[in-house]
């Protein structure tokens, strides 16, 4: 039964690959706002976790069956299992890629299944603990106004907690002018970004095993960073773009997977998106929400 959930769980992962490569790709148009390609990220998770999905020949897994069905149909090693790349790619809720032929790979995917059983606890058993013993560590908090606190414990401003968020600004930041900084954490609760962070761990954390699934949780990390960044800018204007800039060049620190920070992801990136962000027209945001969808329903189809 283990065997067979890892089984299906290896299957996703290969889907999830393919689009989440497309993905890294689109990131590389620097024209396209963060906000939509960390929307877009909704392709690989959802591929991680849902086996089912609507079949339609424009999707893409529609065009690499076709292309692996003229080039690798079959490869059946000492006649053990055979596997079809055909199949692969079709959703794990109507392919088995690899076909059963003796028990050598069925006892393989179960002692697999075990590691990966154990690994995934690991995983999270290692994060609940830091996420309690950082919640525990900012209990003292000393608190400004309403949701926001002072700590010691801190070097970077950042959001805590998911249920009830907290803004938690380091001590040092007491004399300073922190409307920005509270604007943007202010806009991560919003966004409910701590939450969104939880939720792609857990999923790369069943993922484990597959390195792309990694790559795709630091790219969203960042992303989600870059689209708040984006958010902010919307509402005090582009005008003050160098303002927050230099506002952000003061907070360097990042912080863990559960809290959002203001000076988290790559502070070069993060400096370059918000010089050049100027905001959208009517028109470029038509054409970015058509792009999104199309791109949504290609990826999110199986083969038909």
């Amino acid at each position: 039964m283990l065997g067979e959930v890892f089984y299906w769980v290896f299957n996703m992962s290969i889907t999830a690959a393919l689009t989440g490569v497309l993905i890294m790709l689109v990131r590389l148009i620097k024209k396209v706002p963060r906000r939509i390609t960390a929307f877009l990220w909704i392709v690989p998770f959802f591929r991680m976790t849902i086996p089912i999905g609507l079949d339609s020949p424009y999707s893409f897994m529609s065009l690499i069956s076709k292309i692996t069905t003229k080039t690798v149909v079959v490869f059946q090693p000492n006649d053990d299992i055979s596997f079809s790349m055909i199949n692969s790619v079709r959703g794990a809720n109507s392919y088995f890629p690899i076909t059963y032929k003796t028990n050598t790979l069925e006892d393989v995917f179960s002692v697999a299944s075990v590691i990966w059983v154990i690994v995934f606890l690991a995983i999270i058993l290692m994060m609940a603990v830091i996420y309690i013993t950082t919640l525990y560590e900012l209990r003292d908090s000393t608190c400004l106004r309403d949701n926001i606190y002072f700590s010691e414990k801190v070097t970077s401003p950042a959001v805590y907690g998911i249920v009830k968020p907290k803004i938690i600004l380091p001590l040092s930041y007491k004399d300073r002018n922190i409307n920005l900084v509270i604007l943007h954490e202010k806009a991560h609760i919003r966004g409910l970004d701590n939450l969104w962070r939880m939720i792609a761990f857990l999923i790369v954390a069943i993922h484990w095993f597959n390195p792309f699934s990694w790559i795709f949780l630091k790219a969203f990390l960042a992303d989600l960073e870059l689209s708040c960044d984006e958010r902010v800018l919307v509402k005090i204007g582009a005008d003050r773009s160098k303002e927050y800039a230099s506002a952000l060049l003061e907070c360097r620190r990042g912080t863990t997977v559960f809290a959002s920070a203001f000076g988290g992801a790559k502070i070069r990136t993060r400096i370059e998106n918000i010089l050049s962000f100027r905001k959208l027209t009517w028109i470029s945001l038509a054409v970015f929400s058509v792009l999104g969808g199309v791109i949504l329903y290609v990826l999110l189809t199986n083969a038909g």
